[in-house]
């Protein structure tokens, strides 16, 4: 279980340790068993905005607050990942000085704007979603971002220059893993949601969302590193978040 005790180290501050020697055999096994982490956080976000509730708070205040502890909880890996990626998409620099930015440590005005923009709308999505009682849709998003990891570092992906986690994760996924964990993410929002088609639409969506951003950034600065597998991971608990929380 080096795997999973790996994952839940790398991807939350949970008193978990992983194993003392980590190569990109174990590393492969942590990113695999990404998803059931995923479910465990989106467990823990439908408890505190089920809690709040009670509590007589309103949704969009338990949505923040969901938002807030979620990125406690994973360090802020994520949303760092995210407000860096978006400042080296928007240097217009070549390769290099993209990640130069990427690693200076400041956010700048992409980053910050784009920090604005997804927990706003996860905090909105996610209290709609409570309001409405659909506790599985919670758990749903928060897991589809996981699931999007995956697929991230899927095979022939190769590491940017210079980058560290990216270097050991980059291409260690085969494309059954990936794709066999996007097939159950959407065949349990079919049943997750109240209908049959608004639950795989918005995994779809987040997923390839997340690809999409994935393949330019790869492209962009070279390869993958960390702070673009925290973005896919965001952009994609966005989507499928908004999406799910339409209607009734």
């Amino acid at each position: 279980m080096n795997g999973l005790r790996l994952a839940v180290s790398w991807l939350t501050v949970l008193p978990v340790r992983g194993p003392d020697e980590v190569d990109r055999s174990v590393a492969a096994r942590a990113i695999g068993w990404a998803p059931v982490v995923g479910l465990l956080l989106g467990g823990g976000a439908a408890g505190l905005l089920w809690g709040l509730g009670e509590l007589g708070a309103s949704g969009l205040l338990a949505g923040f607050v969901v938002v807030a502890g979620l990125a406690l909880i994973t360090r802020g890996m994520h949303v760092d990942g995210l407000a860096d990626t978006m400042d080296g998409l928007g240097s217009y620099g070549p390769p290099e000085r993209a990640r130069e930015i990427m690693k200076s440590g400041g956010a700048g005005p992409f980053g910050v704007a784009a920090l604005v923009f997804a927990v706003a709308i996860q905090a909105v999505s996610l209290g709609a979603l409570a309001e409405q009682g659909r506790w599985a849709a919670v758990v749903l998003a928060v897991a589809v971002g996981r699931v999007a990891v995956v697929l991230a570092c899927r095979s022939r992906i190769e590491a940017a220059p210079g980058a560290g986690f990216g270097a050991l994760v980059a291409g260690t996924q085969s494309p059954v893993t990936g794709y066999g964990w996007g097939v159950i993410a959407c065949v349990a929002a079919a049943f997750a949601t109240g209908n049959h088609w608004q639950g795989p639409v918005a995994v779809m969506l987040g997923l390839v969302g997340a690809m999409v951003l994935v393949r330019h950034c790869v492209r962009r600065f070279g390869g993958l590193n960390g702070d673009v597998l925290g973005a896919a991971l965001e952009l994609s608990v966005t989507l499928a978040a908004a999406v799910l929380s339409f209607g009734r």
